[in-house]
């Protein structure tokens, strides 16, 4: 993820090369070659969407101007988001980011967790299955992630997910996909590492953005420095509420969405959610993620006005 546009502009090299720095080890190499078992673990996963999300925005930004409404980010890409609102410098960013890794990693291998996630259902149906196999086993599932109209993710223990996942295709569901991930993500398996990692966030020394932020956790924009350690805290252990942001800014009079990082997976969420959409206004979505979209990104910018900046978690 990101070597293309490393290898072309400066700006974007230089982004790696300092997280290059604060990691330690490196990261661009990783991003830049692999192997992507070793890339998808969360210890390298997180710190490397971060990078990539930040040297392709810079890469941008070195080449367009770019005020955007708002900004947003996927779970890791929260972070992101509020590095690109002004909230926090890169160097500090990453610091926590890593942290959050180490700490999500921890607790995934004291308990062992999974998600999967639930195409064609509605949500109602998904939370009273959670809610029946937490009561008939004590195992921990739930919803992590609402990313868009059929699709929610599930997390929790591995029998619990399991259980839930057969449960909800005999209710109706069109599909069941186990996630490849290292442990029950955003789900109550990750409150002890949300409890470690808020002195951290504390310290980060968030600043007041200089514009606002959608939260995951609450869905609403925040714009206060000491807001976000509490928000992040939560976020760990709780739900992605993808679909009500984007449903915030649309609402909000937002018809320009660019995603910034290592793929389009927030513009395809996007898409689908605009079919359910109540206004006429159409919706564009732009990916940066290689040379050819960072120049196309450009180009729109050069030509058009434009609302809104999201970036997401698979991609910040």
């Amino acid at each position: 993820m990101g070597a293309e546009v490393a290898a072309n502009e400066g700006a974007a090299k230089a982004i790696y090369d300092r997280a290059d720095s604060v990691v330690g080890r490196s990261i661009s190499h990783l991003c830049f070659e692999g192997p992507e078992e070793e890339l998808r673990q969360t210890i390298n996963a997180q710190p490397a969407l971060f990078t990539t999300s930040a040297a392709l925005l810079t890469a941008l930004r070195n080449r367009v101007e770019v005020k955007p409404f708002a900004v947003a980010g996927h779970s890791v890409g929260e972070y992101a988001a509020i590095w690109a609102a002004g909230g926090i410098v890169f160097e500090a960013g990453l610091k926590v980011v890593l942290r959050r890794a180490e700490l999500m990693q921890e607790a995934a291998a004291v308990h062992a967790g999974t998600m999967c996630a639930v195409l064609g259902l509605d949500i109602e149906t998904i939370r009273q299955v959670c809610s029946e196999v937490f009561h008939r086993t004590g195992g921990v599932v739930s919803i992590a992630n609402y990313n868009c109209p059929g699709q929610v993710v599930i997390s929790g223990e591995v029998p619990a997910v399991g259980q839930a996942g057969q449960m909800l295709k005999e209710r109706g569901a069109k599909r069941i996909v186990p996630l490849a991930v290292s442990g029950g993500f955003h789900s109550p398996l990750m409150v002890g590492a949300g409890d470690k990692l808020y002195p951290h966030l504390r310290e980060t020394g968030f600043k007041d953005t200089q514009i606002p932020v959608v939260v995951n956790v609450t869905v609403e924009y925040i714009r206060h420095g000491v807001d976000f350690p509490p928000h992040l805290t939560m976020q760990v252990s709780g739900c992605v509420r993808w679909e009500e942001s984007m449903r915030l800014l649309i609402n909000d009079g937002v018809t320009t969405f660019l995603e910034v990082g290592a793929g389009e997976v927030l513009c395809s969420l996007l898409r689908r959610i605009e079919k359910t959409k109540a206004t006429a206004e159409p919706i564009t979505a732009l990916a940066v993620n290689d040379m050819n979209s960072l120049d196309e990104a450009c180009r729109f910018l050069d030509s058009n006005e434009w609302e809104s900046l999201s970036s997401g978690s698979e991609l910040i």
